[in-house]
């Protein structure tokens, strides 16, 4: 009998258990190797569909076949179908095989109770369980919880729910010789071996933060190889023509080549051109050292996007690695990062692209099969993506974003404008990127013009950055900073704080006197009201005035940008308002900026879109206060704004520019914030007040740690918190440009699903998605603003009414409805 796992979508070549299962233990091998755990990635790739085997599966798949798949999903767990009573369990049967099987073996390999070796060995045979277990929900908790049960109950499941007995009687041979092949003592002493460099302590108290967050990171990096390689064979399965564009190896050695020859078309036109050159050619040089942890701290304007592309081009080829990321705070950049580089990379005759750009998650949250199938797995040379979509990979529940989290291994890691990362995420972060660097063959570079402490920060014992010795990449900083010097920060604050009358005449007096100026503010509402104060005065050429904020989508802003460029460039007059978004990292030359006060990196950020080129001996950056602001909801913002206050008092007539004085504002930041940064939950009525890392880690305020297990890690329950908290948003399509389009294609090709152009126009769709949040989702879903583009598959579009072109996304009707063609 042929045992299947996924039915054929035409015809009759189904595919088997058997070949289900080896070919992805083969992939799952292949990608936890990458670590040097192929063994473990081969075993949890070998059982993780066993329950497959059962005459209920069985019976399930035949049903799929004779109604030809129709509302099925055959990789759905505890199905309940009306043609078939009770649920079908198909992923317990090889976690408990794990459990049963491989507990023995390692106890009896090391039987001294409570050592940490034999705790080390039952979190062997606990993660692979684990991962197995929970391979379609998403990692599940390990302790029970207020929420449900846990990790030990799944174990204990009856057979009669599980199918463990029959599919071991009826199992292919091949497949179960393979398992028993590995599953053996030596396996379990080798990853007790391997397993002690990550953990670095004695676990026999049991409260080392980091030493449990790092079991339950490789928890993770282990789930995630699993993960991909079953959506992979899944994919490849439906679509024979995927597989060919999978796994290839990048050649640096070419890529290298291209930026040396681009390098070289770059011309010298003045001292900051000559110092721009230095940045580069350092960077270069500092290619062919180890792997690890380096800064590169550059005041703005000084080049990083090449510099850290020369750098991680360099450092790939020498040694050997797989891809290229950059991590970028706001999508605002990447569409700017990803034309340099493509510039320096790409040519029409090309393979494939080099240059992967992910700017938001299309993807719905719940998963229906289509959308696995098409999700994102960042398999591409070089992939540029948010910091909201780099620590969803880390953190978050479910299985979409840790599907790509083992291709940070063996890797380069450049974080643009590091000083963004959330201030509640920092300890995570710092042990999260330890465990990439130490064991992954991860090498980060943090890039900024106002680097973070996140080396220095307090608590030590939740997790500091591990900076190796001569990080950083350049030699003199204090030096760089000086020569560089372009602007200086001129403190305008008053008590009674600025009227909006007054920011506007300010800005057009500016305008007039240096033909440009940049206004950044806080919130968008204050973006608004001062464009359309402007507007009113009648004072500026409508062509002038430019509005930017995250209400317009990618395309949008990109198109907005290229207009302020163009004029400055011609030396038309431009008046921009924008939000944040603008000052990190965007390549803008302003005569004049005028910054809302924020934190100090702030400024220094919006100073960097001030006199970037050096055309003017000095220019000013005008620092004010609204006299109304509303910010109580953006505590980045406020607390930054209360300390730059600190630092305007104690450095008043210095330049606040300098080094020095940016890590004077930083440990004062990072002192009032401290208890902020493991990422805080709110109080639960049976476990009080909780955080992320103690869930993610030791999990110590849980009432049932009583127990034999080695991991307490509370997986889903922090992924979901994660979720709920920290990434809020939820992203729909506006119906912008040919955003228009893609909203009625999308529509339609649901009526006869194709899964290669369903993939394509998700992608093309990300550039013409703006995320919301969720008061605003709320407001226009009251309006019926919103629509689904097919019942069940979460991906949404925006009335048309509902967008302007000034503004993008607005809460009332602000454009005339243009009906779409389905």
């Amino acid at each position: 009998m042929e045992y299947i796992a996924h039915p054929a979508k035409t015809g009759f070549v189904h595919q088997s258990v058997k070949t289900h299962l080896t070919e992805v233990g083969v992939l799952a091998a292949s990608y936890a190797g990458k670590i040097g755990h192929d063994q473990a990635g081969a075993l949890i790739g070998l059982l993780h569909d066993f329950g497959k085997y059962s005459k209920a599966f069985q019976d399930y798949m035949q049903l799929i076949i004779r109604e030809l798949g129709a509302n099925y999903d055959p990789d759905l767990d505890d199905v309940d179908s009306k043609s078939l009573k009770g649920k079908i369990d198909h992923s317990s049967a090889g976690a408990q095989w794990v459990f049963q099987n491989l507990l023995p073996i390692a106890l009896k390999a090391f039987p001294d109770r409570n050592s940490t070796d034999q705790k080390l060995a039952t979190a062997v045979v606990q993660i692979l369980a684990l991962c197995i277990a929970s391979h379609h929900s998403g990692l599940i908790d390990n302790l029970p919880s207020e929420n449900g049960a846990g990790f030990l109950a799944r174990i204990k499941k009856p057979d009669e729910q599980t199918h463990l007995k029959e599919c071991v009687q009826v199992v292919d041979a091949e497949v179960i010789s393979s398992v028993e092949a590995i599953a053996t003592a030596e396996f379990i002493k080798d990853m007790v071996n391997k397993f002690k460099p990550i953990v670095s302590t004695d676990l026999s108290n049991g409260s080392d933060i980091v030493a449990a967050f790092n079991l339950g990171f490789y928890t993770r990096f282990l789930f995630s190889s699993l993960i991909d390689a079953d959506r992979v064979n899944s994919a490849d399965f439906e679509n024979p023509n995927y597989s060919q564009h999978r796994h290839l190896k990048p050649d640096w050695t070419l890529a290298c080549q291209r930026i040396e020859t681009f390098v070289t078309t770059l011309k010298t036109r003045n001292t900051v051109d000559e110092i721009r050159k230095q940045i580069s050619d350092n960077c270069l040089k500092r290619a062919i050292d180890a792997q690890g942890i380096y800064s590169l701290t550059v005041p703005t304007g000084g080049g990083k996007t090449y510099s850290s592309l020369r750098f991680a081009l360099h450092h790939a080829k020498k040694h050997q690695l797989d891809r290229i990321f950059y991590i970028i705070p706001y999508t605002s950049i990447i569409e700017q990062n990803a034309e340099a580089i493509r510039n320096v990379l790409q040519r029409e005759d090309d393979s494939r692209p080099w240059v992967l750009e992910h700017h938001s998650n299309l993807e719905p949250e719940q998963q229906t099969w289509h959308s696995k199938l098409v999700s994102e797995n960042w398999d591409a040379p070089i992939v540029l993506t948010t910091m909201v979509q780099f620590l969803e990979t880390l953190l978050s529940g479910g299985t979409r974003g840790v599907r790509r989290l083992h291709q940070l291994a063996n890797s380069v890691i450049v974080f643009d404008e590091i000083q963004t990362l959330p201030v509640n995420c920092i300890h995570l972060f710092n042990n999260s990127l330890n465990f990439l660097a130490a064991h992954c063959k991860t090498t980060a570079v943090l890039c900024t013009a106002t680097q973070p402490l996140l080396h220095q920060v307090q608590n030590e014992h939740k997790g500091r950055l591990h900076l190796p010795a001569d990080n950083e990449l350049m030699p003199d900083i204090d030096e760089l900073f000086q020569q560089l010097k372009r602007v200086e920060i001129l403190d305008k604050t008053t008590v009674a704080g600025w009227s909006l009358e007054e920011i506007t005449a300010l800005a057009l007096e500016q305008l007039q006197l240096k033909q440009s100026c940049l206004i950044i503010v806080n919130t968008k509402n204050w973006a608004q009201a001062l464009f359309k104060s402007a507007q009113q005065t009648q004072q500026v050429d409508t062509e002038a005035l430019i509005h930017l904020s995250t209400a317009q989508c990618p395309v949008h802003r990109k198109l907005l940008l290229a207009k302020v460029r163009q004029r400055l460039k011609a030396g038309l007059p431009v008046l921009c308002f924008s939000t944040q978004l603008i000052e990190a990292g965007v390549d803008v030359d302003f005569a004049s900026v005028i910054r809302f006060q924020a934190g100090l990196d702030s400024l220094a950020q919006a100073a960097g879109r001030c006199n970037r080129n050096g055309r003017q001996q000095t220019a000013q950056v005008y620092v004010v206060n609204p006299d109304k602001e509303t910010i109580d909801l953006l505590p980045d913002i406020k607390v930054g704004r209360d300390t730059t206050k600190r630092i305007f008092n104690e450095f008043k007539g210095q330049d606040f520019l300098k080094p020095e004085v940016m890590q004077q504002y930083f440990q004062y930041y990072f002192f009032d914030r401290s208890k902020e940064m493991s990422y805080p939950l709110k109080a639960t009525a049976t476990n009080g007040a909780n955080d992320l890392l103690n869930l993610l880690s030791v999990n110590a305020r849980n009432p049932y740690g009583n127990t034999p297990l080695t991991l307490h890690q509370a997986f889903m329950t922090a992924g979901k918190a994660f979720k709920a908290i920290d990434a809020p948003t939820q992203s729909l399509i506006v119906p912008y440009g040919e955003g228009k389009a893609l909203i009625t294609d999308l529509c339609a090709v649901n009526k006869k699903f194709d899964a290669a152009n369903y993939y394509q126009l998700l992608r093309r769709s990300q550039k013409y998605s703006v995320n919301l949040f969720p008061n605003v989702w709320e407001k226009l879903q009251q309006q019926k603003a919103i629509y689904e583009i097919a019942d069940g598959e979460g991906v949404y579009y925006l009335d048309e009414r509902f967008h302007s072109e000034d503004f993008g996304v607005c809460t009332e009707p602000c454009a005339e409805q243009h009906n779409f063609v389905f």
